[in-house]
Formats: C-alpha cells, sequence, structure tokens
C-alpha cells in the first residue's frame, strides 16, 4: 500500500491549491471562495522516487452540526482515518483561530501523526509566521506556501521519514472502465456513487449543486475494476450565474470525453427537459458509450411510469442504441442490472474488429443495398477495416465517397451495430476515396505526337470544310 497523506484544516486555507501542487494537476477547483471542496478528492503523488497518496477534504467545520457543513465535516473525518499521516493546515496571515484549536484537538485523539503546516507563509520571517501556532501542541510548526511552492519538498520528506518505504509497487496497467454520472442537478448522481460503491463515499443531499468538482473514484466488483466519477449537476446556460458553477460545468463535461462509459441519470418524478437532451447530444458529439438511468422510479404509480416511458421515448428517441434502465438509487434497487449494461456498452466501445470481418460485413450489407448513385456515377466501396476505438471508428474505402448521402451513411452505422452486436455505444464512418494517381499532372507530348495531331487538324478541315 502506498503512504496516504491527508490535507485537513478550515475552509480557505490552501488545501486545494497544495493538493494541485503535490500531485501536479489541476484536478482541484480552486477559488479565493470558502467551502469550494466537499468531497475527498484523492491523488497521486512522487518525491524522488518515493510515491504516495495525496486526499484533498472539505474544509472542516468542527461545530457544525447539520447541514452540508456537517457533511463536509464527516468526509473529513473519514479521511483522517484512512490516513498514515496528517497534513493539518492552517492560515499564516490570519493567525491561530478558535476554530484550529478545535482541530487540534480532535486530530491529537485520533492517535494519527500530524505535521503542522503553516501556509501562506511566503515572504514572511518563519519565526514571526509560526508563532501563534505553537499553542496548538502539535510540535513545531513549517511554514510553506503552496501556491508558490515554498518547503513543499521539505513538507513531503518530513511526512514520509516515519513511514516505511513502499517494497512493491503495484506498476501492472490493468483495464480500467471509467464510468461517469452525469445529469442535470439533484437528480440523484452522488446517491448512485454512493450505491454502487456500498458506501457514503460522497456527500449526497438534497440541495441541488452539492457537487461542485469532479470526484475520481477506483473501485473493483466481481474481480474488475472501474473508475467512477461523480460530476457536478449541469444546468441550463441562462440560469448558471455563478463563476465556480462554470467552472463546475467545463469539469463535467471534460468527465465525459475522460470517459469510457457515461451513465446518464433523469429525474422519474420529473418531466424529461430540453437540458436532458443537451446533455445528451454532447455525450454522443463525444463519442461516448451511453446507459440510461430513470432514477427515483420506486413510489409511482402505473400511470406516472406510463408517462415517462411516453416521455423518453418522444424526447429521448435519439438513444435508441443505449440500454435503458428504472431504478432507486436510495433503494438500491436495478443497481446490478444497471452495471452489467456498464459492462457491455464497455466492451462494444473497446471492441477490436479485424479487417476481413469488417470487409466481408461490408459486402454483405452492399449485397442487401447499394449507395444511391450520385452526380456521375455510383460510389464503390471496395474494403474496411478498424481505425478506432471509444467510439469504434470503421474506415471504408472506395471510389467517390464523398457523394455517400448522411442517410446511407446511418444505414452502415446500424447495420454494422446489428451485425456486430454494438449495444450501447455509438459508432461512426469514415470514407476514404481513392485519388486518380495522374490527376492534375500534364504530360508534354513527343515531337511525333505533335505531327500526328497536326496532320489529324489538317485532315479534318480539309473533310469536314
Amino acid at each position: 500500500m502506498l503512504p496516504t497523506l491527508v490535507l485537513v484544516g478550515r475552509p480557505n486555507v490552501g488545501k486545494s491549491t497544495l493538493f494541485n501542487r503535490l500531485t501536479r494537476t489541476r484536478d482541484a477547483l480552486v477559488a479565493d471562495q470558502p467551502g469550494l471542496t466537499r468531497d475527498r478528492h484523492y491523488g497521486r503523488g512522487r518525491v524522488g522516487q518515493r510515491p504516495y497518496l495525496v486526499v484533498d477534504t472539505g474544509g472542516l467545520e468542527p461545530v457544525a452540526k447539520e447541514g452540508i457543513l456537517h457533511e463536509m465535516a464527516k468526509q473529513s473525518r473519514q479521511a483522517v482515518d484512512e490516513a498514515d499521516v496528517v497534513l493539518f493546515i492552517v492560515d499564516g496571515r490570519a493567525g491561530c483561530t478558535p476554530q484550529d484549536a478545535i482541530i487540534a484537538q480532535q486530530l491529537r485523539r485520533t492517535g494519527k501523526p500530524i505535521l503542522l503546516l503553516v501556509n501562506k507563509a511566503e515572504g514572511m520571517q518563519r519565526a514571526r509566521v509560526t508563532a501563534d501556532f505553537h499553542e496548538l501542541g502539535l510540535g513545531e510548526p513549517l511554514p510553506i506556501s503552496s501556491a508558490h511552492g515554498e518547503n513543499v519538498e521539505e513538507m513531503i520528506e518530513l511526512a514520509l521519514e516515519t513511514l516505511p518505504a513502499e517494497t512493491s509497487e503495484h506498476d501492472e496497467k490493468e483495464e480500467t472502465a471509467k464510468l461517469a454520472i452525469v445529469g442535470r442537478p439533484n437528480v440523484g448522481k452522488s446517491t448512485l456513487v454512493n450505491a454502487i460503491l456500498g458506501e457514503q463515499r460522497v456527500i449526497a443531499f438534497d440541495q441541488p449543486g452539492t457537487t461542485r468538482d469532479s470526484i475520481y473514484i477506483d473501485f473493483e466488483r466481481d474481480e474488475r475494476h472501474y473508475t467512477i466519477i461523480d460530476t457536478a449537476g449541469v444546468r441550463r446556460r441562462g440560469k448558471v450565474s455563478e463563476a465556480i458553477e462554470k467552472f463546475s460545468v467545463i469539469k463535467t463535461m471534460q468527465a465525459i470525453e475522460d470517459a469510457n462509459v457515461v451513465v446518464l441519470v433523469v429525474d422519474a418524478r420529473d418531466q424529461i427537459t430540453e437540458q436532458d437532451a443537451h446533455i445528451a447530444d454532447f455525450v454522443l458529439q463525444a463519442g461516448r458509450a451511453l446507459v440510461l438511468a430513470v432514477n427515483k422510479w420506486d413510489g409511482l404509480d402505473a400511470y406516472q411510469r406510463d408517462t415517462v416511458k411516453r416521455d423518453i421515448e418522444r424526447k429521448l428517441h435519439f438513444l435508441s442504441f443505449a440500454k435503458l434502465h428504472y431504478i432507486s438509487a436510495l433503494n438500491g434497487t436495478g443497481i446490478d442490472k444497471l452495471l452489467k449494461s456498464v459492462d457491455d456498452a464497455y466492451a462494444a466501445a473497446m471492441i477490436k474488429l479485424p479487417t476481413p470481418k469488417l470487409t466481408r460485413a461490408l459486402l454483405g450489407i452492399l449485397e442487401k443495398q447499394q449507395p444511391p448513385k450520385g452526380a456521375r456515377f455510383r460510389p464503390k466501396m471496395r474494403y474496411a477495416h478498424q481505425g478506432g476505438s471509444n467510439p469504434p471508428i470503421i474506415v471504408i474505402h472506395g471510389s467517390g465517397l464523398d457523394d455517400v448521402p448522411a442517410s446511407y451513411q446511418r444505414y452502415l452505422e446500424r447495420s454494422f451495430c446489428d451485425m456486430f452486436r454494438l449495444q450501447g455505444t455509438p459508432l461512426k464512418i469514415q470514407f476514404v476515396s481513392s485519388k486518380n494517381p495522374f490527376e492534375g499532372i500534364k504530360r508534354e507530348l513527343t515531337e511525333e505526337e505533335k505531327r500526328r495531331a497536326h496532320r489529324a487538324r489538317i485532315i479534318g478541315r480539309r473533310k469536314y470544310g
């Protein structure tokens, strides 16, 4: 197991900035606003040849008894339970606060090794910036600057020096399906993530906009490895006003691009909206495999269920290739069948199709229906090969393929999906037309050819006047 370093502290002391520096990424949202991070966020770091795990947590509000701040504090405590070393971050410019003292007292009770970090100490004398924090009784405070990187390497070496060295890091690249959970706010995405994982891994709260960042979580189920991505809800552009929410939407779109399979969650107790269709269309444009989950299905009567089914058929008809599941994330019903469809969609998206099989399939499709004749002649398709995966791309070679209409291209896509049983993934067709190698090349006539052409013109004028 890699050593685990957990970042804790009050809101807005620079935990996410330090997380990004340690992992050398920009995975955690950073802004000058308290309470931006809410869920545990895991990442990998390395100092020299030694790797480690680092965990970003939400701001720890020790006096919160209910609401979203209480849920954030629970997530932070769970992260501390997993820690090998706790990095307690305080604000050097704000000084020691009563909240810091309460948090320090709670951390001491855990019995975990604690390293006290005084952040935002750039340009300040070490003795002056750390003086207030000796009263916390957590040893010698270390001044750092997560924004500028001052003393960060020294901090990591201090944190790891008491831990045993990792003897065998597992570097083998295993096949891992990335699964993104997307949808509008408050449709039950985080509840579904917790139901799949079997624990309260992310905050699920009856309040739109609870999740702000895209949280990547590795897990194993039935000896298969997955990475599940909990994303922020995507509202209509006109309703997105806060800058933080705009960044959250961008992170959601990036998560879709990064995923292999996307689970689009819609609310059965609310009508299918135009925004649901917009999100589904973005998934299709990204070419990602898709599974549709209709959540909050429990408690609906027969009439309401029929209404929802008709609404989906009318507004999301372009998702006919995707498997549809009616689930209850809160009660955990339908989760196993949903994950089976995720596995099928992943297998379809990553399928390897040999060129001989694709060419035989193409010839069989052409026997049933030839492409319509273009402006001058009918397009000729000679052979096909696979050009990529996630989504599968089939490249067809021939002549005159620039004239193939979109309707026939859709016919090819459906036919290939049916023949290879590709369920849950879109498929893309690319055409490559052969070119005349002599096109644009003008050959100079020999002297003999010029004399023959001249005689032919003279004979023609004599014969036809």
